[in-house]
């Protein structure tokens, strides 16, 4: 099974455009918020820091995600959204055989889901790697459990014959 969510980056670009927009509004009727604080300077540094802690929450949450179960190897690929085609830019890797596949858990918080695949080394341990699937969506992270649990349940019936 093959699946990703490269549709989620106009979603991403328009949020980045709004936050932009947002911030020349703010910075032009900023003298309509001076009575947040009673200084000028502190309800300023106030609203910076919550625009650029909004743009870097925004920054860590938007990555590609690609799975690909297809053949003999899971591929699982995690990178930057916004300029994957041009710089290969924060990306993450996983390649391994279908019988390696341990164990598997998606983790849903509030606003961060994480995918963690526990999977076997050459050297008799096991390997934890996590996934930032939090723009893919609900159906798709179902196609993808169910697959993953199907690799579960073959590497079982392996084990006990």
């Amino acid at each position: 099974m093959r699946t990703n969510n490269g549709k989620i980056r106009n979603v991403i670009i328009s949020v980045y455009f709004i936050l932009i927009v947002l911030a020349i509004v703010m910075s032009t009727v900023f003298s309509a918020f001076k009575n947040i604080t009673g200084n000028p300077t502190l309800t300023f540094l106030l609203f910076l820091f919550g625009f650029i802690a909004l743009f870097f929450i925004v920054h860590a949450i938007s990555k590609y995600f690609e799975y690909d179960s297809d053949g003999m190897k899971v591929v699982l690929i995690n990178r930057g959204l916004l300029l994957s085609d041009y710089l290969n830019y924060r990306e993450f890797k996983v390649e391994f055989e279908k019988q390696q596949l341990v164990s598997y858990k998606i983790y849903n918080y509030l606003v961060f889901k994480s995918l963690v695949l526990h999977i076997k080394n050459n050297h008799s341990g096991t390997k934890r790697v996590h996934f930032n699937v939090t723009l893919v969506s609900r159906k798709k992270r179902k196609y993808i459990k169910q697959s993953l649990r199907k690799m579960m349940k073959a590497n079982r019936k392996k084990m006990n014959s």
